[in-house]
């Protein structure tokens, strides 16, 4: 009787053993050795200057494959597609990722309209459209879409820093506005609107650039004939760069913001050229590699040593690679923590569990937080300004509140 007892006892705990062994439980692109992924980026097309967010995505988890074996014993397979800046074209790709690819989640893709175009059929599928480099406050909308969680210094929230700096700083400014006539440039205003509160009254001047205008040299003619001494232009890199040139031809000297993601050194500045640019006011809330304050920094040289090696033909001084960079280590990081539980639901769950996560190449101070209920993860930068070489800090941290 014992010995049959014992038996029992002995199967019993097999049996226990054989489910705690098969716990994991897998969702489309998910198995015992890969993770796959999807994501849409402008390799060509008139949003092409931000094809790097591509080429980083890639080369990252490339490098986690080589280096540690992908993630829990997985190797990432990122299938990067171009979009052209499109949107009929990134529903297209989109659908074909999901439908016939079987991605577990879109990750780190880029483009506003891009990304507005797919949310609604990304929701309707419960397919995680993941810390993308893209903004506008349908985009960030936790309850209506619970699927979209963006990786992005909102732009605006980005406008309400600039709002908020100029009603400190300069209150009695006479400002002009250019802004790129989409929900980019319309989520800039609304929040730099906001900010200036009752100093509103202080834009002189407001006009709008569409994407497809080959120039923006009479939009910058209108703006310093309205007595405006201070210029904001809301565009994305090639109408930036027009800009600038355009000031500096014409003599005008206004104080002059651009916001980050068209402030890199050689996206921006360069074909501006870098005179024409000495005075520029930007945010940033990471680390550039072109400013010498980080020369000695781990996590700027760990970077480096990275682009290195991996992006071996592309500048580590286009910012927009550093933001690229770590939207890859969160998405990386969130996949670490499923464990083995690779679904869908596991993944968004993870994403909104992200708390006071603090990346190396993040400005000393600030963490990055997601809430199920706030998808707004970053909510301070700092002013900086350009002397022709590097961008030079001028304020210290300005917090929007939630």
């Amino acid at each position: 009787m014992r010995a049959s007892l014992l038996a029992l006892l002995a199967g019993t705990a097999l049996a226990a053993a054989v489910p705690a062994q098969a716990q994991k439980n897998y969702g489309p692109g998910a198995s015992d050795t890969e993770i796959k992924l999807g994501q849409t980026v402008a390799y060509s097309g008139p949003g092409s200057a931000y094809s790097m967010v591509g080429r980083m995505s890639v080369a990252y988890f490339k490098m986690l494959n080589e280096t540690k074996g992908g993630i829990n014993g997985r190797k990432i397979n990122l299938l990067s597609v171009d979009d052209a800046y499109s949107p009929p074209k990134t529903v297209e790709v989109t659908r074909k990722l999901v439908e016939s690819d079987q991605v577990l989640a879109m990750v780190n893709s880029m483009g506003t309209a891009a990304q507005t175009s797919v949310q609604k059929y990304l929701n309707a599928k419960k397919v995680p459209q993941l810390l993308f480099y893209a903004s506008s406050p349908g985009l960030h909308d936790s309850k209506a879409t619970p699927w979209t969680v963006p990786f992005s210094f909102a732009y605006d929230i980005e406008g309400s820093i600039y709002g908020k700096y100029m009603v400190e700083a300069r209150p009695d400014a006479k400002i002009g506005v250019l802004y790129q006539n989409d929900d980019v440039g319309k989520s800039y205003i609304r929040g730099f609107r906001k900010a200036l509160g009752a100093k509103q009254s202080n834009i002189v001047k407001e006009v709008s650039q569409e994407m497809s205008d080959p120039t923006v040299d009479s939009q910058i003619l209108q703006l310093q004939a309205s007595g405006a001494d201070t210029l904001v232009v809301f565009t994305s890199n090639k109408a930036q760069a027009q800009a600038i040139k355009k000031v500096a031809a014409i003599g005008w000297k206004p104080f002059y913001i651009v916001p980050y993601v068209s402030s890199s050194i050689t996206g921006v500045l360069t074909p501006a050229g870098l005179d024409n640019s000495v005075g520029l006011v930007s945010s940033y809330w990471f680390k550039t590699p072109s400013d010498p304050t980080w020369s000695d920094d781990k996590a700027m040289q760990d970077y480096l040593a990275f682009f290195k090696k991996y992006l071996p033909n592309d500048d580590p001084g286009d910012t927009t690679s550093v933001y690229t960079y770590m939207g890859a280590q969160l998405t990386a990081l969130a996949l670490e923590r499923c464990g083995d539980n690779l679904t869908r639901e596991n993944l968004l769950k993870q994403i909104q569990g992200l708390k006071d996560v603090e990346l190396g190449m993040l400005l000393p101070g600030m963490k990055i937080n997601f809430r199920q209920d706030d998808y707004y993860p970053i909510r301070q930068a700092r002013l900086a300004k350009f002397d022709g070489k590097s961008w030079k800090p001028m304020t210290e941290l300005i917090t929007i509140d939630r």
